[in-house]
């Protein structure tokens, strides 16, 4: 019987949920207006991290958006390591 070898690559497989949340506009997230005083509008940043916080809850609910994309790894270790 002939022998046969073979070659072990990493791969990575990556998986794109997406969760819609909403949330509450608290004077926390507002930011006076440079452009009108007198008036405020939404810090964006402080609303991103108020999603993104969100989306850590375990009540958040995720569902899978498209087929997981496979690559190889860009860092080539053996297996087990």
């Amino acid at each position: 019987m002939a022998k046969t070898f073979s070659v072990s690559v990493r791969l990575q497989r990556i998986t794109t949920e997406t969760a819609y949340v909403s949330v509450p506009l608290t004077p926390e997230l507002m930011q006076a207006n440079v452009n009108e005083p007198g008036t405020t509008s939404i810090n964006t940043e402080k609303l991103m991290q108020a999603a993104m916080d969100q989306g850590r809850l375990p009540s958040t609910v995720w569902s899978l958006d498209g087929e997981p994309v496979i690559t190889p790894h860009p860092i080539q270790t053996p297996p087990g390591s």
